[in-house]
């Protein structure tokens, strides 16, 4: 029992150790300069990279509401146009990166979903890592993995948050470009169904402007038949001449 209990103590403690390496790690990010801080936000894959929000602010999805916009604060001064106007267009970008993952984070549901993706994450990492000492057990083999060092498992987590938002981005613009199509030909039946509406608006007003002028049309082409037909004379037909029978001597 006293065995169990001080296994039980050294596993809390290592659970206290990653936490504070997790921390001294981004502590020692958030010290970043302006132009680090930028090439941070804008580098290759970034606009995966900056879909969690937690990320980009380089905050703990713990960390409070008054916490939060202490770092958006300093943050976004880092990164601001006018702090950096040597590169004023990376930095609006950079600006505009953080800007959106704060208002991100100011939205309820939003920081919920930026949360589940997180721990999501981390479950699957930790999934993973116990069906593989499970299967290293079976084996027969030592069950390290180069998980258990809390920087590599730092880094698991990361990359599989990275990849599950990635795939929800994936999935959510896949999901607009659909709604968009539909749109698109929802408003090209619509707008076929108006000119359609048109035309036939259009003939049924000709239709009733000419019809005046169709009506005497015909009772002149009457009138005139009529007229033509009382004034024909009898046909005469002429006589062949009677053919005279030549005689014979």
């Amino acid at each position: 029992q006293i065995m169990l209990c001080q296994l039980a103590s050294e596993r809390d403690q290592d659970d206290v150790n990653i936490h504070l390496l997790v921390k001294q790690i981004e502590k020692r990010d958030s010290v970043l300069t302006s132009k680090q801080q930028i090439d941070r936000l804008l580098r290759p894959g970034s606009s995966y990279f900056n879909l969690n929000p937690f990320e980009v602010l380089q905050i703990d999805p713990e960390a409070t509401d008054e916490e939060l916009k202490k770092r958006f604060r300093a943050l976004s001064i880092l990164v601001h146009p006018d702090k950096n106007q040597d590169d004023p267009d990376r930095a609006q970008l950079a600006f505009e990166a953080v800007d959106k993952a704060y208002k991100n984070l100011l939205d309820p549901e939003q920081k919920k979903r930026a949360v589940d993706v997180i721990q999501a994450g981390r479950e699957y990492v930790e999934h993973n890592m116990k069906e593989k000492k499970k299967q290293l057990k079976k084996d027969g083999k030592p069950q390290f993995l180069e998980e258990d060092d809390p920087e590599m498992f730092r880094q698991a987590v990361y990359k599989q948050t990275m990849k599950l938002f990635a795939e929800l981005e994936i999935k959510r613009k896949e999901r607009e470009a659909k709604d968009m199509h539909e749109r698109k030909r929802a408003r090209e039946e619509e707008i076929e169904t108006a000119e359609k509406a048109k035309r036939e608006r259009e003939w049924q007003k000709n239709f009733e402007e000419t019809r005046d002028g169709r009506v005497d049309s015909w009772r002149s082409f009457q009138a005139g038949k009529s007229k033509a037909k009382k004034e024909k004379k009898p046909r005469s037909f002429l006589k062949p001449p009677k053919v005279k029978m030549e005689q014979r001597e």
